[in-house]
């Protein structure tokens, strides 16, 4: 099966609807989309795909991982102002769990964040994280 996450032959067709969707949910997090590099989303993309079987993610999912990645560039200072403290409650709770399930989804998307070096030192300092080498 294809993904259907391709950006398009040469760019003639546009964004999948997947990517359109993604960029809306951080835009609407007050995270402009271009300060998110194309492979962070084409990977965060194809994270939710593996949760379902390939298929595009629901636009719960999309908005989730938007979140999270959101808070991981940002900071929770940011976020906060951004988005208001119970949202960025919500995400803290989810970072706390993906810290005890490294095969969640969330946690694929910490370390996404984490290994492509978009993530706030501060957030790397407040929840311990490194990434392993090998």
């Amino acid at each position: 099966m294809i993904p259907s996450l391709s950006l398009g032959f040469m760019g003639l067709f546009g964004r999948s609807p997947a990517l359109r969707i993604f960029d809306a949910n951080l835009r609407a997090l007050d995270l402009h989309p271009k300060l998110v590099p194309e492979a962070v989303k084409l990977a965060a993309m194809r994270i939710l795909m593996e949760e379902t079987n390939g298929a595009n993610p629901s636009d719960q999912a999309s908005k989730a991982a938007a979140e999270l990645l959101a808070y991981c560039m940002v900071g929770d200072v940011s976020f906060a102002a951004a988005n208001g403290n119970f949202l960025t409650g919500e995400i803290e709770s989810r970072i706390d769990a993906a810290l005890d399930d490294d095969t969640s989804a969330d946690a694929k998307l910490i370390l996404l964040a984490l290994h492509a070096n978009v993530i706030q030192p501060s957030v790397v300092e407040r929840y311990s994280l490194e990434a392993d080498s090998g």
